[in-house]
């Protein structure tokens, strides 16, 4: 199953970056453009994340911006007020920071990451239809939403287009080849990463 999200050039999802009221900078280094699919499909891998260095592309892999079902049924075990969905549209600076187990805890201590390191903008959906709403109150915290990838064993292939329990979040990639050999590989320690979130456009 790949994702229906729809392609762009480099140009576009740079100059809709630049469009964006919170833009201020390109950065120079690597950052990240997640896009999040208007379609959406419950439990399903349908959105894509791309690396760029300054306006230059690197790689695009697909993932997820948005929690599984496990993760919009059962919020109550994190947050009574719903399960975290990130303000996308937003461009945030010096956001993540690439994990070493030590100085930067792993995601549950268990696998490499890209750790949220400063606030995000957050809604809080809890009526469980099984879709992300982006309305209502805004919330601006660390809810420690990793960048992670969806396997602790494995580092090499797609094990699966469903999210289960691994997106309850965060922003889950499930790419594991390009999540380990392109993503973690140039990202660089004690560097601050930005996140740019953009809707389907």
């Amino acid at each position: 199953m790949a994702t229906k999200v729809k392609s762009y050039t480099d140009k576009e999802l740079l100059d809709r970056m630049k469009s964006l009221d919170s833009f201020t900078h390109m950065p120079e280094s690597h950052h990240i453009i997640a896009l999040r699919s208007k379609e959406d499909v419950a439990d399903r891998y349908d959105d894509k994340l791309y690396l760029f260095k300054g306006e230059k592309f690197v790689s695009v892999m697909s993932c997820t911006t948005n929690s599984g079902k496990y993760g919009l049924l059962n919020f109550m075990k994190w947050n009574k007020k719903g399960t975290a969905v990130i303000k996308f549209d937003e461009v945030y600076y010096d956001t993540f920071m690439k994990s070493d187990g030590d100085c930067v805890r792993h995601h549950n201590s268990k696998m490499p990451c890209l750790r949220q390191m400063g606030p995000m903008k957050y809604y809080r959906d809890n009526n469980k239809d099984l879709k992300i709403d982006e309305a209502g109150e805004v919330f601006e915290a660390n809810n420690s939403t990793n960048i992670h990838g969806n396997s602790y064993v494995a580092k090499k292939g797609i094990i699966s287009w469903t999210i289960g329990k691994w997106g309850t979040g965060c922003i889950v990639v499930n790419d594991l080849t390009k999540y380990f050999e392109v993503l973690l590989l140039r990202i660089k320690f004690n560097k601050l990463i930005t996140f740019t979130g953009l809707k389907e456009f």
